[in-house]
Order: structure tokens, then C-alpha cells, then sequence
């Protein structure tokens, strides 16, 4: 599109107009970043009016890093033989739990590989445990991991996702979405989950009453036209649902894959981001990525669509292991949202203000 074509485009936006497969990947085609990063404020600041920047207080405990999976882009997992495949020892478990309360967290998000040995008792289990002991908020357990529950309990999804709520599962986090096109997944992961598959996942936790987020993993071998796609089955199942607090979208970190290739620019994540925040009206929350763009990048976000800084994330393993590490202290993170001209707000898992600094 001619960029007179663009400002038409932007224009219904702005009018409150929902775009179709052809305006979003006209849009991420689109060479004039500083138009699109206008429109995607304009919207958030609609959508926020407050101009507070929202983050939450958790830790990301990896359970175990042995999976059946083998993902093509992942330099995380490992095989059941290898020297430092693990299980999380239960013990190891309550300490980064309480180290995360120790500095005011409110959350914990669980998760780790499909192990072969690891049956559903043993996640109602690790469930029951820490509610037993600690008032925390369990964000745990991508569509991917339920799914092979379902499998290898031989029960239905409604029933297992019934069990994890039951034993103190509270929300579900976006993992494993990569690309919600079965095209792409069956080149990156084709021992995963269909798109069809993670999305049942999701309908059926919106359906109990537990809320999850919605991830984007671009820059391998998608499409634009793929990338849109993704979007758009996010927001026909938030249409039908209202379950998504929130879209992360993220760029593929290529260090120690098999898969290979580069790194997607900052320009093409600021992009994304900001088409993300365009496309996705129904979506009340976008998420910066700094953990994969690092806390400048994360910054910049602000200005292109995102509301929110993510978590100061205690620990982080898997984007770690595929050789990048962005590391952001609270103190950092409130000063970044400061010097980015928003007010620095720590936050509940489901969006609810604490307090503001």
C-alpha cells in the first residue's frame, strides 16, 4: 500500500474500526515506524488514559527442562539421559517461592518440559502443596503442557483443567503459541500442540473461569500474512471468550537451536508490537518484551502500543539458555517507565493496580 493507502488505513483505526488480514500486513509492511508507532499510542492511551505503566512481582520456575517435544527453535530442553537433565527437587521449589514473597512478589509462573514420567498427579500435587503453604498466585502450565496431561491421564481437557483449578491453578500463561498456523509449527515444533489444540486449551480455561495471556513468537519462518493470522484467531477467540488479559509478543532468539538464523531487528519487533496493538481491540493489555529486547528496547515499547513492563522476572531460564540474558532489577524497571514519561504501577496478575511509585 501507498502510504496515502496507510493513512486510510490508520484512519479507521483510529475511528474505531476493526482491520482485516490485508490492512494488518499492509500495516507491518508499512516503512514509516513513526506513524505506526502514533497510531498504537493513540490507542493505548485510550485504552489507559491514566498513562500508567503497569509490572507484577514473580519468579519463572522451570520444573524440569527434560521434554519429549525438541522444538527446533528451543536451546532449553533436554533428553531424560543427558548430564544436567533435572526435576525440580520440591524442596528447591518452596525456597525460590519464598525468596520471590521475601521481595514482595505475588506470583509464580510454573513451567517446564513435557517429561515422559511426569504424570497429572504429580502437577495436583505440586499444586496442593503450594497453596497449602504460601498465598500465591499460580500463573502455571502453557496449553501444551495440559494437553499432554490429557494424554497421558486419559481424561478429557475439561476434566483435567477442572482438577488443576481444584488444586490451585489460578490462570494459564500464554506459552507455546509460537505461531498460531499449523504451516509453521510443523517446521519449528511439529511434536507440539496444533494451533487448534493450543487454542482448545485456552477456550476451555476462559470457560472455568481462569484468565491467560496470549504469546507471539515471530521472526523464524513465518509469513506476514502468518504472523496477522495469529493475531486475528487471538482476537476471534477473545471475541468469543473475553478470557485474554493480556498479548506478549516476542522475537525468536536463534543462539544454540537447531533451527538457526537471526535475530528479528528491533525495527521489525516495534513494528510487531505496535501492529499487535492495532490489531488486537478486544485485548485490554500488551506486554513489552525486554527480557528477549532487553530494558532501552522495552522503553521504546512504551511508545509503540504497550501498557505494560511485564514482570521483573527473578529468574528466567529458557530465553537465557538460547544465549541472551537481560537482566532488570524493580529499580530499573520503575526508572525506565519514569524517564519514558508514564507512572510506574506494580500489579496483580489479573491487571489490578497495588500501588504506584
Amino acid at each position: 500500500m501507498l502510504s496515502a493507502e496507510i493513512n486510510v488505513v490508520l484512519g479507521k483505526v483510529l475511528n474505531g474500526e476493526r482491520l482485516n488480514m490485508e490492512e494488518g500486513v499492509a500495516l507491518l509492511s508499512c516503512s514509516d515506524l513513526t506513524l505506526l508507532g502514533q497510531a498504537a499510542s493513540a490507542i493505548r492511551e485510550r485504552k489507559h488514559p491514566k498513562k500508567a505503566v503497569s509490572f507484577v512481582i514473580d519468579r519463572n520456575i522451570n520444573y524440569t527442562n527434560v521434554c519429549r517435544c525438541q522444538c527446533k527453535f528451543c536451546a532449553f530442553y533436554r533428553g531424560e539421559t543427558d548430564q544436567d537433565a533435572y526435576i525440580l527437587p520440591k524442596e528447591e521449589l518452596f525456597e525460590k517461592i519464598e525468596e520471590t514473597l521475601a521481595v514482595g512478589g505475588t506470583t509464580v509462573m510454573i513451567q517446564g518440559g513435557l517429561h515422559p514420567q511426569l504424570g497429572l498427579d504429580y502437577y495436583l500435587e505440586m499444586l496442593r502443596s503450594i497453596k497449602e503453604r504460601y498465598d500465591i498466585w499460580i500463573h502455571s502450565f502453557s496449553p501444551p503442557e495440559v494437553q499432554y496431561m490429557v494424554e497421558t491421564s486419559g481424561l478429557t481437557l475439561d476434566e483435567v483443567l477442572k482438577q488443576l483449578q481444584e488444586a490451585g491453578l489460578d490462570s494459564l500463561p500464554g506459552g507455546g503459541a509460537e505461531i498460531l498456523v499449523n504451516r509453521v509449527r510443523e517446521k519449528i515444533s511439529p511434536n507440539k500442540v496444533s494451533w487448534e489444540q493450543w487454542m482448545s486449551v485456552m477456550k476451555v480455561a476462559h470457560k472455568l473461569g481462569m484468565k491467560s495471556t496470549a504469546t507471539m513468537m515471530f521472526g523464524h519462518v513465518e509469513t506476514l500474512e502468518e504472523r496477522v493470522q495469529h493475531m486475528i484467531r487471538v482476537r476471534e477467540v477473545q471475541d468469543e471468550t473475553g478470557g485474554f488479559t493480556a498479548f506478549i509478543p516476542w522475537s525468536y532468539q536463534p543462539m544454540n537451536t537447531n533451527l538457526g538464523g537471526e535475530t528479528a531487528t528491533g525495527v521489525d519487533y516495534l513494528k510487531t508490537l505496535a501492529v499487535s496493538r492495532i490489531m488486537l481491540d478486544n485485548v485490554p493489555n500488551i506486554q513489552a518484551s525486554w527480557v528477549t529486547q532487553g530494558a532501552r528496547m522495552g522503553q521504546v515499547a512504551l511508545s509503540f502500543g504497550a501498557n505494560d513492563f511485564g514482570s521483573t522476572m527473578l529468574e528466567e531460564n529458557v530465553v537465557r539458555a538460547a544465549g541472551v540474558t537481560n537482566r532488570v532489577p524493580l529499580e530499573e524497571i520503575v526508572r525506565c517507565i519514569k524517564d519514558a514519561g508514564f507512572t510506574p504501577a506494580q500489579r496483580t496478575p489479573h491487571y489490578e493496580i497495588i500501588k504506584y511509585y
